[in-house]
């Protein structure tokens, strides 16, 4: 017979930190302080944390008995009631962490919360305060000039602001995996719950919960999905030390929760979007993905609706809906270092093999199942090329990647120009939406924890009938997921993740058995809530990531927005404008330091001093070589020594590999370059020691007017290359201050410039040529010191660079080779043979139509040409 299964609740709900000379005492306790935990701190060392748990669960008398023994014993004089040995520090509520910079560790606590919904009786709530307090004692803290400086960075990210928790349910993972694992068998939760059930006390063993039917409540603890908890890194060190109802998971985004009323009948609508601690960033420092295949600005948005009459997970009414939103899974990014309100898009890297969007695709479909659904809100025709680099790159990706997946599980591709149709006045922006999220409801389906309601068995809905998703006894469970995207997936993505999700709102009303069909009309009260609820979402998602609130919102797609709603815009779009041009920078190395991204090390460059965090979050494209005293098991000596290019050149690695086995095949297997890996690379010496530091692109050393005029005849200047080959003279100190983009900051654009640099531009496209970023694309760097030298224009010797002297004449052996190899076996081949080539007659009209409309002469249009001018005609002016 199953057994009844909960979520365990934490025991560790109340928090008191009291210290001594020597050591720090958390003693933490569960909501009604019945249960206490007690965690020993060491605060002798100076750089090493030392954490003891007896993972003992005292009493209150108890931990009394404790702590009064603790006073007695650190009293300065043993008897003396006069002063205190133990002091009372800090109340918490939660432990955030444990962090580390130059110096010793600190402890982050919560030190005040509010709730901010409730599912299914787990309260779910967000951090209002923390306090970070040093651990070791001053007699043996070993300063550091920088730990300041580190310790204000960390603190610019701002706990209080939107980062969530709960002690008993799972926030990183959806309600549909939540619910599923706790309908799991007896059979199945024996051998997994056996052990957690000895080393936690059973908060229900005083409730008398254990039947006489032999059944019992069993507590199940699921493992965190990491990508959305925001603390990992923090907790890491103590995560195999400590009990586990120590650790506090903590996610990022938004939750919002709001009551609706169906005729008294209440149910509550909650809201949680969990923001990815991968590739996380701020708007124009974190475009595009990374080699691991995650995303910036990934978001995954949850729709939860329950029946509040009857708040149990087992006899309620439950309902969620999941989607994501993320970049563009390419390698891309925007130069931000012109300070252009509307930056050019740039392809950092060539993947004709599609290595990043797979690795993408992997990850959604091992969380999610098929269908994945790509919805691209993107521009798909514009004067110039712009948004529509990315569509083209990404259809080649999606098709690419479709040829090894069986045709039903695909993936499925939905482009559709949203800023063209916002322009016209004839198209409903809002209903071409609807069609598409009705499309897509159908295929994925949602959750619902109860079987269909027997009046939808009575009067069946058409719409119903054709839902998708996979329906067991039980109900119906989500399989797939809807992935939206535009350029910042901001403005444009939350309108449309609105209308899939009041589609989606419309099925989960109709599942239980509150509305007559799967229909929601708009300026409804149901509606409206959930309006007001996704534009509060957008806002913070895109405060979050943009630097300012939603510049379109749902009512002007809608166009039924008031007057004052442009000059709102115009103001939110001048703060995302100073927010990317100003604090980016610093707000990008706060996150870098809190999610452990960048660790400081003694004797290593500091976080400030970096050009760019690009090799921070890309960890393979870091392959060192060896230095000239040492060598790493991928090269030999003699490989190093047989390269046939000296080590400050630009080499291409393809080239590099073809060169060295075609010569040494010997040393194939153990040189560590691989076919994805076939990009520019740059030899940059730090310190004696070379590396392989990537560039931005390859297009980096062509010309600049190779787009415009790929003549090789045309005459360049030698200041017309993007980017000398040698590299150019730079130091440190320079790198640093081209990296802060304040201080030379131009004036904000006017507001005609203003109304069109917004993420939904609706005006005329422009753009212009910059270099590339610092923070988004890498920066190569020369050592300064005195050893390094760097020259620009010189000229290699031949002998030096190909190995021999071309000029010289050959040699008696290359004669006799010669003379022996016959030129060919056909006695009629010649070398100086030239045949005319052939041409058809096709070419060759076209050819005397050329020559014709040089004279003047000018040939009749025929009815393709008519065909096509006509539209061309439509499709741009009507």
């Amino acid at each position: 017979m199953p057994t009844a299964a909960a979520p365990i609740i934490s025991s560790v709900q109340k928090l008191v930190l009291y210290e001594t000379r020597a050591r720090y005492f958390l003693v933490g306790s569960n909501h009604a302080e019945t249960k206490y935990r007690v965690l020993k701190i060491d605060r002798t060392e100076p750089k090493d944390l030392v954490i003891i748990d007896d993972r003992h669960v005292y009493t209150q008398q108890e931990v009394r008995e404790l702590l009064g023994r603790l006073d007695l014993g650190n009293r300065t004089k043993m008897g003396q009631k006069g002063s205190a040995g133990l002091f009372r520090a800090v109340s918490a509520f939660g432990v955030v962490g444990f962090v580390r910079f130059l110096e010793g560790y600190y402890i982050v606590l919560i030190t005040k919360r509010r709730k901010m919904a409730d599912i299914g009786g787990h309260a779910i709530y967000k951090i209002e305060d923390t306090n970070m307090i040093y651990i070791p004692n001053d007699s043996v803290r070993v300063t550091h000039p920088d730990e300041a400086r580190y310790l204000r960075i960390f603190q610019n990210v701002d706990l209080s602001s939107n980062f969530y928790f709960s002690y008993s349910y799972d926030l990183s993972h959806s309600l549909q995996y939540n619910l599923t694992v706790l309908r799991m068998p007896l059979e199945m939760l024996k051998s997994e719950t056996t052990q957690t059930r000895q080393e936690s006390f059973d908060i229900f063993e005083d409730e008398g919960l254990i039947t006489q039917g032999g059944s019992g409540v069993f507590g199940i603890c699921s493992e965190p999905y990491m990508k959305y908890v925001w603390n990992g890194e923090l907790l890491d060190i103590i995560k195999n030390t400590v009990h586990r109802d120590w650790l506090l998971y903590i996610i990022h985004g938004f939750c919002g929760q709001s009551k609706l009323l169906i005729y008294g009948r209440p149910v509550y609508v909650t809201l949680i979007a969990r923001r990815s601690s991968k590739f996380a960033g701020t708007r124009f420092l974190k475009r595009g993905a990374n080699c691991e295949g995650d995303v910036a600005n990934e978001v995954e948005t949850e729709q939860i609706l329950c029946d509040a009459s009857v708040m149990s997970f087992t006899a309620g009414s439950y309902s969620s809906y999941v989607q994501v939103r993320g970049s563009v899974p390419l390698y891309w990014s925007q130069d931000i270092s012109t300070m252009m309100p509307k930056p050019p898009i740039t392809l950092d890297q060539a993947d004709p093999f599609a290595h990043v969007a797979a690795l993408h695709f992997d990850q959604m479909l091992q969380r999610f199942g098929s269908p994945i659904i790509i919805l691209n809100l993107v521009k798909e025709r514009e004067k110039r090329k712009h948004e529509r680099i990315l569509s083209e790159e990404l259809v080649a990706a999606v098709t690419y990647l479709n040829q090894f997946l069986p045709p039903e599980h695909t993936i499925i591709y939905i482009p559709w120009d949203m800023a063209k149709y916002t322009k016209s006045k004839l198209c409903n922006v809002l209903d071409r939406l609807n069609v598409i999220a009705e499309s897509v409801v159908k295929k994925t389906g949602f959750f619902v924890n109860r079987p269909d309601s027997y009046c939808s068995i009575l009067r069946p809905d058409e719409k119903w009938n054709e839902l998708g998703g996979c329906v067991i006894p039980t109900g119906r469970l989500q399989t797939g997921v809807l992935r939206t995207n535009c350029v910042d997936c901001l403005d444009r993505t939350n309108t449309a993740q609105f209308m899939v999700g009041k589609c989606a709102l419309a099925y989960q009303l109709y599942s239980l058995g509150l509305i007559d069909k799967p229909n929601l009309q708009f300026d409804t009260d149901a509606v409206r809530l959930f309006e007001e609820l996704y534009e509060d979402h957008g806002d913070t998602l895109s405060l979050q990531y943009g630097g300012s609130q939603l510049v379109h919102r749902v009512k002007t797609y809608r166009k039924i927005a008031p007057w004052t709603q442009h000059s709102k815009d115009i103001m939110q779009t001048l703060s995302r404008y100073y927010s990317n041009a100003f604090s980016d920078a610093d707000r990008q190395d706060s996150i870098n330091l809190f999610l452990g991204v960048f660790h400081p090390t003694e004797g290593k460059p500091h976080l400030w001093e970096l050009p760019t965090d690009f090799y921070l979050h890309h960890k393979n494209t870091m392959r060192l070589l060896p230095t000239r005293r040492s060598y790493t098991h991928w090269w030999t000596p003699e490989v190093i020594k047989h390269l046939p290019l000296p080590y400050d050149e630009v080499i291409c690695a393809a080239n590099l590999k073809k060169l060295i086995v075609k010569k040494f095949h010997k040393y194939e297997e153990e040189i560590d370059i691989h076919n994805e890996f076939f990009r520019p690379y740059e030899l940059s010496s730090f310190d004696d020691t070379f590396c392989l530091a990537m560039t931005s692109s390859a297009r980096d050393f062509m010309p600049k007017t190779v787009g415009i005029d790929p003549s090789p005849f045309t005459v360049r200047k030698p200041d017309e290359t993007g980017k000398s080959v040698l590299g150019n003279k730079s130091n440190r100190e320079e790198a640093v201050l081209q990296r802060k983009t304040a201080a030379s900051a131009p004036p904000p654009p006017s507001e005609e410039a203003v109304s069109s640099s917004s993420e939904d531009d609706s005006g005329t496209d422009r753009e212009e040529e910059g270099s590339v970023s610092q923070r988004s694309t890498p920066v190569k760097m020369t050592d300064t010191g005195d050893s390094a030298k760097v020259t620009e224009n010189v000229v290699q010797p031949m002998k030096e660079v190909y190995g021999i002297n071309l000029s010289d004449g050959l040699s008696e052996e290359d004669f006799s080779i010669y003379s022996r190899t016959p030129i060919s076996a056909f006695s009629q081949d010649n070398i100086y043979e030239v045949q005319p080539p052939r041409v058809d007659r096709k070419s060759t009209e076209i050819f005397q139509a050329h020559i014709q409309a040089s004279q003047g002469i000018m040939q009749p249009l025929g009815k393709e040409d008519l065909s096509m001018y006509r539209e061309y005609i439509r499709n741009r002016y009507l």
